[in-house]
């Protein structure tokens, strides 16, 4: 599971400094060799290119150059397999976008028309939201983006340069077919209704309950994760899987995938890593479940070295139905000045277990191997690219969180660069007075930064289901990602404003710290994050749900002793926290509530929930924080290129060294991406 960015949400943006470089331009496509150069490690530029609502970052890999050069290779190794599957995330995406993709791309790189019209840029954007996206849908409200050039434009550069699109893939583009990636929404079709290509043409929620309904796993202990690496399809009436595996769906490139992991393997720290990355390459080759959950049992249990990753069909959140992972790859570099400060939750994961508000019965008697570091990200594919989560704990499953644990990372560049890209003119405009904006300065990012490993490390590693309940995708069903997030959430705020964490040495002022996480929790949830929808928009993705599910419950049932105070000044509308201490209990009473929905399977109450909560928008205040906004010009969506290795070898192809160097361009990326990690065909 992974925790979304908040930074850019306004409740933590803060920094020092903002850095900026030169921005794509319609003649800049030159490709990998098109480096920045650094003057001074302090001189580094963060900001790459603004468009739309989205800007693109940079991140640095500290201590790079410490690593051995095995360690180095093994980084290497690990980020060209994750590249190497990149395509995969657009085809699951949406059916069409690999086919859109090349277009474009056919366009942009051959066109020799006019470049100054506002049709040509207005093209510019879409292909640039595109890459943004990893298709034609938004990243993160699943609406389909709206091109602002007309059919006949597009029909007339295709010509131009001899590019066909056509059929479905060209219409899409302009009409509403296809209109939402992932439809959450109530009371209908969410698998007919959404785009994503999880599921065949005239695939229905009823087939996918009644299909994975008759597949029992051999253990009922341990259930495998049916559905997660494939494809649902119709066949002459009849539902089939289209596993992802070599020489099945996707075999092209997960060949690739594989190829590279061989080489990671002979390169390994320890004979532990090593043997989960032979799990891995198994499951790749098979597609079989019961591998991959060997796989993530030996990969939990590997916690020795110095490097780590992600890599598989992992996060649910894009299937409306929780069954089918995205790909996604993150390398990961241990940080180890921050983890070993950090380690000591993981240590004491046991007490916030036995003290935390729960039923006793929804407790763990005996929290495991629950391990935290804050690791340096050295690449990013598939679903963590060009967004990334700032942290994550996996594996998914409850029972191997039960009986072996899990591991939980603090991306900790990510959230540096994230810290390090903005302004304190969006915070100054919503906090509610002085003191509020003084403590969000001095404590917003260690705050917003211990939350996020609470969040990880002990809230999804926190509480049981009751004996007999299903997986919370069986009974939780479309609402089972915001639950668990939301979940997550109040774990941390809940200990955040605890004298524990100061005990702990882990701050030096555990009141400041809780306070002020309360402030920019409430502000988010309940005004700031609005920013990033349209007027008369419902909140649909399950992040940006649990925050506004969290906020309006506190601020309702706090109203009658006026816990949180709705404030309108000079016609803006502040909330203001009148009372910390019975936020708290509040805070401790939804935590209850929520693994109690979660332990028994309660699906009447989380529906409840989510959509009295967090779905609907008060139009009012959506219109005074939109119009507040407009003053801003810093997108509210942000994402990263990835820093390029580039090895070094001697005459008889062996690696000597291997050099981190960082890319000038968006487009330059995106397009050395396409011309060097296309495995796949258009149309899978």
């Amino acid at each position: 599971m992974k925790l979304i960015s908040k930074i850019v949400l306004g409740s933590i943006v803060l920094t020092q400094l903002f850095y900026s470089c030169k921005s794509d331009s319609s003649s800049d496509i030159a490709m990998d060799s098109n480096f920045i150069t650094l003057n001074s490690e302090a001189d580094f530029p963060i900001k790459v290119t603004q468009f739309a609502d989205l800007k693109v970052l940079r991140y640095q890999i500290p201590g790079w150059e410490n690593l051995t050069l095995k360690e180095q290779k093994l980084v290497y190794y690990l980020t060209q397999a994750g590249l190497s599957g990149r395509d995969i995330m657009w085809d699951q995406n949406y059916r069409h976008n690999l086919t859109i993709r090349t277009a474009l791309e056919q366009v942009y790189t051959t066109f020799e028309g006019d470049k100054t019209s506002d049709d040509w840029v207005a093209f510019e954007v879409y292909l640039k939201r595109v890459w943004f996206s990893n298709g034609i849908h938004h990243h993160y409200s699943n609406a389909k983006l709206t091109p602002e050039f007309s059919a006949a434009y597009l029909t007339s550069i295709l010509a131009t340069t001899n590019t066909t699109l056509e059929g479905e893939a060209f219409e899409v583009i302009f009409n509403d077919k296809d209109a939402k990636k992932v439809n959450q929404a109530k009371n209908i079709d969410n698998v007919a209704e959404s785009a994503v290509n999880f599921y065949g043409q005239g695939v229905t929620n009823a087939d996918v309950e009644s299909f994975y309904s008759k597949i029992a796993s051999p253990n009922p202990d341990k259930p495998l994760s049916h559905g997660l690496n494939s494809q649902l399809v119709k066949i002459n009436g009849e539902l089939q899987e289209r596993v992802y595996k070599s020489g099945g769906l996707y075999g092209e490139a997960i060949d690739e995938i594989v190829k590279w992991l061989e080489l990671a393997k002979g390169v390994a720290e320890n004979q532990a890593q090593g043997d989960a990355l032979g799990l891995l390459i198994q499951y790749y080759n098979t597609g079989d479940l019961q591998t991959w959950d060997d796989y993530n049992v030996a990969w939990t249990s590997a916690t020795e070295g110095n490097i780590d990753y992600i890599n598989s069909f992992i996060e649910v959140y894009n299937d409306p139905l929780g069954y089918r992972g995205s790909y996604e790859t993150i390398v990961q570099i241990k940080d180890f000045d921050m983890s070993a400060k950090m380690a000591v939750l993981s240590e004491n994961a046991q007490w916030f277990e036995d003290n935390s508000p729960l039923f006793a019965e929804h407790k763990k008697k005996n929290v495991v191997g629950v391990s935290y570091k804050t690791v340096n990200v050295a690449g990013e594919a598939g679903d963590a690219s060009p967004t990334t989560p700032i942290g994550v704990n996996l594996p998914n499953a409850n029972w191997i969180r039960a009986a072996v644990g899990s591991k939980s990372v603090s991306l900790g560049n990510i959230t540096n660069a994230h810290d390090n890209s903005g302004s304190s003119g969006r915070l100054k405009e919503f906090v509610h007075d002085d003191q509020e904006y003084e403590l969000e300065k001095l404590y917003g990012q260690p705050a917003d930064k211990l939350h996020t490993a609470l969040h990880e490390v002990v809230g999804h590693a926190s509480g049981q289901l009751n004996p007999g309940v299903g997986e919370t995708k069986e009974t939780l069903k479309n609402y089972a990602s915001t639950l668990e997030e939301g979940r997550a959430d109040l774990v941390g705020l809940y200990y955040l404003y605890n004298p524990k964490i100061q005990e702990l040495g882990l701050v030096e002022d555990w009141k400041s710290i809780g306070t002020t996480a309360f402030d920019g929790y409430i502000r988010n949830g309940l005004m700031t994050q609005l920013i990033r929808l349209n007027l008369g928009d419902e909140v649909e993705e399950a992040h940006m749900r649990n925050r506004q599910w969290v906020s309006a419950w506190v601020y309702e049932k706090g109203l009658k002793d006026n816990v949180i105070e709705k404030v309108i000044r000079d016609g803006k509308t502040y909330f203001n926290i009148n009372d910390y201490e019975k936020l708290h209990n509040l805070f401790g009473q939804l935590l209850r509530e929520t693994q109690r929905i979660k332990s028994e399977g309660d699906f009447a109450a989380v529906q409840a929930l989510v959509e009295g909560y967090g779905v609907k928008v008060d139009q009012a205040i959506h219109a005074d924080v939109l119009e507040r906004n407009k003053q801003f010009t810093s997108a509210p969506y942000s994402g990263f290129v990835n820093p390029v290795l580039v090895p070094q070898t001697n005459s008889e192809g062996a690696i000597t060294s291997i050099e981190v160097k960082y890319v000038a361009s968006f487009v330059g990326q995106m397009l050395n991406y396409s011309a060097n990690y296309s495995f796949l065909p258009e149309i899978n």
